[in-house]
């Protein structure tokens, strides 16, 4: 997640860097023992999965072109592959971005990151189109390619009266013009009305082990971070120490734990991994002295699809096929559905 300023202009960035880690060593996940196992089989191939895992980040970017306003003609270049980050206020382009693009800095940004608030230089961009939509006079911060893991982040302020579709069953992102779409909740079993705050669209109504919670979608964020205000809340528990790393290239430390419950409109999710921290986005976004969760890819792929449609201010998810049967069961019963 961003929050950016130039003299007044802010943006906050939630997004987190490519990689995480966790210390201490601790005692190896189902997965891990999964592949330590497979390994041990058929011997590791990292140029595999290093492969599918590039493929899979690209089908979850978006082909931007960009028009800078150093370029007189009406050429766009590009197309670059730009991370579409619910989380972040400003739209940013990396460094080797604008080796291409030539863009003189236009001044310094205050940006607000997961870990960390720094100064950083920002330009001007003309236009910048992806799909048929095109957005204008963009004021964006540049950033360092190995912190984001893409050519850029495609922001709030280029996604207002869009839908943002997450497909997870495709591993594909979608960004579409939401204002004439007939029947746009088909398909989805939970619809979840959304409040606008600077751009965002927040979950007010969300419980955390029955404690109200108010929801980011943090699209460009891997793992879910709650702030303090939760964690004080909650009962005393077991927690492992993390490491995140954000779009700076800053660090912070978080303690990351195991909620009972996360209940979303009916839909429950239980035994939640959550990491908690002081992250000085939630106090740039006035969310400091209220239980927030910032939810990120790792939760959000337990649907199998998910849009945030800004045009609606609707948060809408759809869930595998037996597990919507089995709610509209258990709504029929009054009922929530644990998964």
């Amino acid at each position: 997640m961003i929050s950016v300023a130039v003299a007044p202009l802010v943006a906050v960035i939630i997004a987190q860097a490519p990689i995480a880690e966790a210390t201490p060593a601790h005692e190896p996940s189902p997965q891990e023992q999964a592949t330590a196992a497979i390994e041990e089989e058929v011997g590791p191939t990292p140029a595999e999965i290093l492969q599918l895992e590039q493929e899979r980040n690209e089908r979850l970017t978006v082909p931007v072109r960009i028009k800078g306003t150093a370029d007189a003609s009406d050429t766009f270049k590009g197309p670059f592959r730009f991370m579409v980050d619910t989380g972040s206020q400003a739209t940013a382009i990396t460094y080797r971005v604008n080796e291409t693009l030539g863009l003189a800095p236009f001044g310094d940004a205050m940006l607000v990151a997961m870990a960390s608030t720094r100064a950083v230089p920002v330009v001007r961009i003309d236009a910048l189109t992806f799909g048929d939509q095109t957005t204008r006079d963009l004021v964006s911060p540049i950033l360092n390619s190995r912190n984001v893991g893409a050519d850029g982040i495609l922001g709030l302020d280029s996604l207002q009266d869009l839908r943002v579709l997450l497909d997870f069953k495709d591993e594909t992102i979608a960004v579409e013009d939401a204002s004439d779409r007939r029947n746009h909740r088909r398909g989805f079993e939970i619809v979840v009305r959304a409040r606008p705050e600077l751009g965002q669209l927040l979950i007010t109504d969300a419980r955390v082990e029955g404690i109200k919670t108010t929801i980011i979608i943090d699209t460009g964020a891997q793992g879910s971070i709650g702030n303090l205000a939760l964690k004080n809340r909650l009962r005393s528990k077991r927690a492992e120490e993390t490491i995140t790393t954000d779009v700076n290239g800053a660090s912070i430390v978080g303690r990351m734990s195991v909620v009972r419950s996360l209940d979303i409109e009916g839909m429950g999710l239980r035994n939640v991994p959550l990491t908690f921290a002081d992250s000085p986005v939630f106090e740039a976004l006035g969310l400091s002295e209220k239980p927030v969760i910032a939810l990120g890819m790792q939760h959000l792929r337990l649907f199998d699809r998910v849009a945030i449609d800004f045009s609606r201010r609707q948060v809408l998810f759809d869930v595998p096929r037996d597990v919507a049967r089995a709610m509209r069961r258990l709504r029929s019963r009054g009922t929530r559905l644990p998964l």
